[in-house]
């Protein structure tokens, strides 16, 4: 026997052979899982969703990875041993220590008829007489270690949860505008010119300028603002506001296909835009540090960091309700009637520095911080109890949840539709744009062309050795030499230009 609990040589083998199948069994149920979800992905050619998937696989690695140190290393960190002025500073609860132990061993002695409690404190007891010996306290005991280690776990799994039913919900959504795409289409198109390229618009009776331009002047700029910030709420994206952004992108990005389906364009960016936001970032992990370094006794830290998604969600919402506001007002104030329909003018100008891209690294961090806000709600009340100190007066309680539900609701609904469809208003367009079968296609032929221009360099070098010493060619034959250089640098030129955007 030894101090803390029984070894592997006094254990029953059908014990540990019994609890190794359980722990494997679960370990590959849940991996043919992932396996077969992404085979399915694979054949629906949802490509996007599927590199969702092998991000989640990419966290749920990491995950492993820091339950393996924290497992490895939890008996080395439990023995080192700091001064106890120290180990008193910065302290979350100032709750008597035995209370916290004593809903500690009720909790896992209800689970596993007291063992793995009794483990925990028995070495809990070890690590502190080991510190104890010196005068001093350890840095952190086993039993933090391993609270630490399920709170890790429960941010992880809630964030990733989180995150897809954010998109599910949203997509749900988009899903709606499929009508207002169709009415697009259907509608009579002029290839040289645009829509109705005969007809004349009077650009105040337009409806999307109706609804979204209020006038001139620093009044209208500070009511527009306003109306930006309500609009997000309800009825954020209209059909006007959907067919006169959409012309306004097909004119400046194909022109050429009046009839391109923007709306699968839109879904396939979001299933992409969802690999990234399902990802935990070095940037988010830092946050948890600091939360944690922050939460003193008294602060109410776990309080007032529920209102930074919060702000956020409602900048962000406001901000890109304000485009499609700025689109119409430009529109209004130069013209009076246009020549066929309205168009807008898409540009990067209109986004917080000129970066559309900042807006999801924005919903990315408004998904994490409330992913954790709850998470952290949720291993608080199952592991130390609804009354922990830690957990907070009723009063903190209350609006903590109410905030957290609101910013998921919204951001579903409203935040995240009108990202992936604002933000399709910037100057440049995304990969996307093209079908999956497409872009495989063009990046092969990009490839090859830039490695058949290579090659054609190479001979061209290669004649040119062997032609020393020859008579001076025609002035023909280096005019055509030149154009030829010329082309291969174009094509080089256009390969390069391909294989950056896809």
């Amino acid at each position: 026997m030894a101090e803390g609990g029984t070894t592997l040589e006094y254990t029953p083998t059908w014990v540990v052979a019994v609890v190794c199948s359980v722990i494997v069994f679960i370990s590959l149920a849940a991996e043919r899982m992932l396996h077969f979800f992404g085979k399915y992905l694979k054949k629906k050619n949802q490509k996007p969703l599927f590199k969702a998937l092998q991000k989640i696989k990419e966290e749920l690695m990491l995950l492993g990875f820091i339950s393996l140190l924290l497992t490895v290393f939890r008996d080395s960190i439990a023995k080192i041993c700091i001064s106890k002025d120290l180990a008193d500073r910065g302290l979350p609860c100032q709750e008597n220590k035995e209370l916290i132990t004593a809903h500690f061993q009720t909790l896992f002695s209800f689970f596993f008829h007291h063992g793995i409690g009794r483990r925990l404190l028995a070495e809990d007891s070890d690590t502190a007489a080991y510190c104890t010996a010196l005068g001093k306290a350890p840095l952190l005991s086993t039993t933090a270690l391993h609270h630490l280690h399920i709170f890790i776990f429960v941010l992880a799994v809630a964030h990733v949860t989180f995150c897809a039913l954010t998109i599910l919900f949203g997509s749900t959504k988009i899903h709606q505008w499929k009508s207002w795409e169709d009415h697009a289409k259907d509608m009579e198109y002029d290839p040289e010119g645009g829509i109705g390229k005969t007809k004349i618009t009077q650009v105040q009776e337009h409806d999307f300028i109706r609804n979204r331009f209020l006038g001139i002047g620093k009044n209208s700029e500070l009511q527009a603002w306003v109306y930006s910030f309500c609009k997000q709420f309800y009825g954020s994206v209209t059909e006007s506001d959907y067919i006169t952004l959409r012309l306004g992108f097909i004119m400046t990005h194909c022109r050429g296909n009046p009839k391109f389906n923007f709306h699968n364009y839109m879904m396939r960016a979001l299933e992409a835009d969802f690999k990234k936001v399902v990802g935990i970032s070095w940037y988010l992990w830092a946050f948890v540090t600091i939360f944690l370094l922050l939460n003193f006794v008294g602060w109410h830290t776990y309080f007032w960091i529920a209102f930074i998604p919060f702000i956020l969600l409602l900048a962000v919402g406001t901000k890109l309700e304000h485009i499609i506001t700025q689109l119409a007002q430009e529109v209004a104030e130069r013209h009076i009637a246009v020549e066929g329909e309205l168009v807008v003018q898409p540009s990067d100008n209109h986004f917080w520095f000129n970066s559309p891209r900042l807006v999801l690294r924005l919903i990315h961090i408004i998904l994490f911080q409330n992913s954790f806000e709850m998470a952290f709600f949720a291993w608080i009340w199952v592991q130390y109890g609804f009354n922990s100190c830690m957990m907070g007066q009723v009063r903190f309680i209350i609006p903590r949840l109410v905030i957290g539900v609101f910013v998921q609701f919204v951001c579903s609904y409203s935040t995240l539709p009108l990202y992936a469809f604002v933000t399709q208003m910037g100057s440049s367009y995304t990969e996307a744009i093209f079908e999956e079968h497409i872009r495989e296609g063009l990046v092969g032929w990009a490839r090859k062309a830039k490695k058949n221009n290579k090659g054609n360099a190479f001979k061209r070098s290669a004649n040119g050795f062997g032609q020393v010493g020859r008579k001076e060619e025609s002035p023909l034959v280096l005019e055509m030499a030149m154009v030829d250089e010329k082309e291969s640098a174009v094509w080089d030129d256009r390969t390069i230009e391909i294989e950056s955007k896809l």
